[in-house]
């Protein structure tokens, strides 16, 4: 018997890999499944990476950049897939993209993950912690709504950085 959890459905095991122009519409499909906004995702689709099984997409995960910082957001896995280890593999990948690229900062939003999220290093903030440049995005100013818990991780990056 197999102790791969992903085993079991099917010889498939997803690959994280950079989302395409193609993935657009499974992303859409997958977030709106998810109760998760779809504002502002074409525009960022290219910071944005997912879950490939076999040709679809079986899990999102967004970054959107915003002057040094970024707002991770569109967490999302299939039903099917999920308590597999792959919503875990898909946050772990934006996080070292966004250190790779230099952001000091990411910040996210959530209704429903305020537990999870410390497991990636996430605490808890105000509103009034967020830069502006966050503050401003489609999902902070107005498609996820104020009552959202608010989280931020500072990067590795940052740690090299000067503090103003």
């Amino acid at each position: 018997m197999s102790k791969d959890p992903m085993h079991d459905l099917g010889s498939e095991v997803p690959v994280v890999r950079p989302a395409v122009p193609d993935d657009l519409a499974p992303v859409e499909r997958l977030l709106t499944a998810s109760d998760l906004p779809l504002d502002g995702v074409r525009e960022a689709l290219g910071d944005f990476v997912v879950a490939d099984a076999g040709g679809e997409v079986v899990g999102v995960a967004g970054l959107e950049c915003c002057d040094g910082e970024a707002l991770l957001r569109s967490v999302a896995v299939a039903p099917e897939w999920r308590s597999r280890g792959l919503g875990r593999a898909l946050v772990t990948r934006v996080i070292s993209d966004a250190e790779a690229r230099g952001i000091r900062a990411l910040y996210l939003l959530t209704n429903t993950a305020e537990r999870y999220f410390p497991s990636f290093g996430f605490r808890t903030v105000s509103r009034d912690e967020v830069p502006a440049s966050v503050r401003g995005t489609v999902e902070f100013s107005g498609a996820c709504p104020a009552s959202a818990t608010v989280m931020c991780r500072e990067c590795a990056a940052s740690s090299s950085a000067p503090v103003a």
